[in-house]
C-alpha cells in the first residue's frame, strides 16, 4: 500500500456523525498529531480583537509576511489545528506568518469571519508591512475567506496584498458543481452533504450566492493576483476552476495548478505525504516569486 493509499484509508475511517463540538475537538487533536518543528517560534497576539499568532523560522524575512486563514468550513479549525501547516508554508516562503483565530459559525455566522479577516489585515498593515509585502494564504473555507477578503478590501478602498494563495478553495456555497458527483467516491474528505451543512451553519437563511461568502459570484476586478492549488480527486475541483474563470474574465492574473490523484488540502498532511511536502515547497516558491514581481512593479 502506498503512502497515499494509507492516508486515504485513514481519512475514510474517521467517524462522520460528529457534533460541531466533537469535530472541533478532532481538529484540535490534529494539532497534537502533527507537532511543530523545533525551530519554529510562536508568539500569541491580539489583532484588534481577534486572537492570532505569529510564527517564524530562522530564515524568515523581517519585511515579508503571510496572513493565514485556516480551513474548517467556517465552523471548525483553529490556530492549533493548522499551526503545523502555517509554519511550514512560512518556512518554504521564508516569511513570517500571522494566523487568525477568526470567529466560527454557527455561533458567529457570516459576516463575522470576514470582519475578523479585515481586522487581521489592518493589524498586519499597522505592524509595519506595506501591502506589497503581504501575501494572504488560506485553505478550503479559509481560501474562500481569503478571496472574499480581497473583494472586501477593494470595497473599503484599501490596498490589495501582493497576492493570495488558495489551497483547495471553497468559493461556491451552493455545492452543486459536477465535481461533487464525479469525485463523490474519490474524495476521502468532503461530500456534498457536508458542504451543504456547513453552508447552512455559516449563511443561515442568506442566499448561497451571497458574493462575500461565495466569491465566485463577486466582482473580482481589481483584486490581487491569485495562485490556486486544487486536487484532481476532490469535490471542490470545480470551485477552483470556476474561480479561475471568473478571475480571468475580470482581468485578474491567475495561476491554477491541478494536482493529479490529490485530495482536499493534501498539503495539511505534509508530514505523511511526499506530495504534501512538494506542494508546500512549491507554494513557498510561488509566494516568493509573486512578492519579487510585486516589488519590481512598485
Amino acid at each position: 500500500m502506498t503512502e497515499l493509499e494509507r492516508l486515504e484509508a485513514m481519512l475514510r475511517a474517521r467517524p462522520t456523525s460528529l457534533s460541531n463540538e466533537q469535530r472541533r475537538e478532532a481538529y484540535e487533536a490534529q494539532g497534537d498529531r502533527f507537532p511543530l518543528a523545533g525551530d519554529v517560534a510562536v508568539e500569541q497576539v491580539d489583532a484588534y480583537g481577534v486572537s492570532a499568532e505569529w510564527t517564524s523560522t530562522p530564515d524568515a524575512s523581517s519585511d515579508k509576511v503571510i496572513l493565514y486563514l485556516h480551513g474548517g468550513g467556517y465552523v471548525w479549525g483553529s490556530l492549533k489545528s493548522h499551526r503545523h501547516l502555517v509554519s511550514e508554508v512560512g518556512r518554504a516562503a521564508a516569511m513570517r506568518t500571522l494566523a487568525l483565530d477568526y470567529r466560527l459559525a454557527p455561533e458567529f455566522p457570516f459576516p463575522h469571519a470576514l470582519d475578523d479577516a479585515v481586522c487581521g489585515y489592518r493589524f498586519v498593515a499597522d505592524s509595519g508591512f506595506r501591502a506589497d509585502q503581504v501575501a494572504v494564504v488560506g485553505d478550503s473555507a479559509g481560501a474562500g475567506l481569503a478571496a472574499a477578503l480581497l473583494v472586501r478590501l477593494k470595497e473599503l478602498g484599501m490596498q490589495q496584498p501582493a497576492c493570495a494563495l488558495l489551497f483547495s478553495p471553497w468559493v461556491d456555497m451552493r455545492a452543486t458543481s459536477e465535481s461533487y458527483n464525479v469525485n463523490a467516491k474519490r474524495d476521502p474528505v468532503l461530500s456534498r452533504d457536508i458542504m451543504q451543512f456547513l453552508a447552512e451553519q455559516y449563511l443561515g437563511e442568506r442566499p448561497r450566492e451571497t458574493p462575500l461568502a461565495s466569491p465566485v459570484f463577486a466582482d473580482l476586478s481589481g483584486i490581487a493576483p491569485l495562485i490556486i492549488f486544487v486536487g484532481a480527486t476532490e469535490c471542490l475541483l470545480d470551485d477552483a476552476i470556476a474561480l479561475t474563470r471568473a478571475a480571468g474574465l475580470a482581468d485578474v492574473s491567475v495561476h491554477l495548478e491541478v494536482w493529479p490523484t490529490m485530495f482536499h488540502i493534501w498539503p495539511t498532511y505534509h508530514q505523511l505525504l511526499a506530495e504534501g511536502r512538494r506542494a508546500v515547497a512549491r507554494a513557498g516558491w510561488l509566494l516568493r516569486e509573486a512578492m519579487e514581481r510585486e516589488r519590481d512593479a512598485v
